[in-house]
């Protein structure tokens, strides 16, 4: 949901301030190493889904170490030093209790997590535990428990299923595409026609523009997925797409927050052409949740 750079920005025929780096124009990024990157990354979940759905497990579980790797070294920028060790551990435990047994397990071992991290930073001492604990928690939540609905989604339709494309698959399928007609609906409509910033202090790209095209975009392809895909009702489809595109929208404002709060411009350069793991799942961790419920309660049961 792109808006134009102001002409200041891009002084002498449009070449960067910043030392010579390449100028990618209005999208802001290298959008063929950005394209291969994420066609790279889909034909991986696409693979673990359909030939074996409990190795997608993994890729969960893989993605939230990476991301409290991220977390930690962004937040080190405020002086704030995360427990590695326990956020990962827990985190992978919640992400697989999710999956295995349910809700409850899953908010059981998030309370003992929490409770083993605020331990383990005893050994710190007094200095800075308060700030610590905190962003420990907060990251927490943010990342390993909310990614632990994607393993509730994938469980819709059974554990340890190796054939077949059941609910929890198609349910994934769902939520990950609708997502990204939210991505790709702003982002066309925000280089085409973006005028009007939605939040100039905090994410100068973003225009209101871009945001409509987003709810034409996720709206169609929600009902698209839903009726078709899922067998539901259209309806059910509509508020897929307007859940996804206002909670993906926050979910990337939050994101972009805090990093300009941790004044770094990407979490990590492990994705080429998109920064880091956290700055392609700010979105997807947001809309993972509601969508769930969502589907759990309209579509599958």
């Amino acid at each position: 949901m792109s808006v134009p750079a102001p002409a200041a920005d891009h002084p002498e025929g449009g070449r960067p301030k910043n030392g010579g780096a390449k100028d990618h124009g209005r999208a802001g990024r290298d959008l063929k190493a950005a394209i291969i990157s994420a066609v790279v990354l889909l034909a991986a979940i696409a693979l673990s889904l359909f030939i074996w759905k409990t190795l997608f497990i993994l890729i969960v579980a893989t993605a939230v170490v990476v991301a409290v790797w991220e977390m930690r070294k962004g937040l080190l920028a405020k002086d704030i030093d995360l427990p590695e060790q326990p956020l990962m551990v827990g985190g992978v435990v919640m992400v697989v209790v999710a999956y295995f047994w349910g809700t409850d397990a899953l908010v059981t071992a998030t309370a003992v997590s929490a409770l083993v991290i605020m331990l383990w930073l005893l050994r710190r001492g007094v200095d800075g535990y308060v700030k610590t604990a905190t962003g420990s928690v907060f990251t927490l939540v943010y990342v390993p428990f909310l990614g632990s609905f994607v393993a509730l989604m994938l469980a819709e339709g059974g554990t340890w299923r190796e054939t077949g494309v059941d609910d929890g698959v198609k349910g994934i399928i769902t939520f990950v595409l609708v997502t990204i007609a939210s991505d790709i609906g702003g982002y066309i409509a925000g280089v085409l026609f973006g005028r009007h910033p939605m939040a100039p202090v905090i994410s100068p790209k973003k225009s209101w523009e871009g945001f409509a095209g987003s709810a034409v975009f996720t709206t169609v392809t929600g009902v698209l997925l839903v009726v078709f895909l899922l067998d539901g009702a259209w309806w059910v489809g509509v508020a897929l797409g307007l859940i996804a595109v206002v909670m993906a929208t926050l979910g990337d404002l939050c994101e972009s927050v805090m990093k300009r709060d941790l004044g770094i411009k990407d979490m990590s350069h492990v994705i080429p052409g998109h920064g880091g793991l956290m700055d392609r799942l700010d979105s997807l961790l947001a809309t993972i949740a509601p969508i769930w419920l969502l589907l759990h309660y309209a579509v599958f049961n």
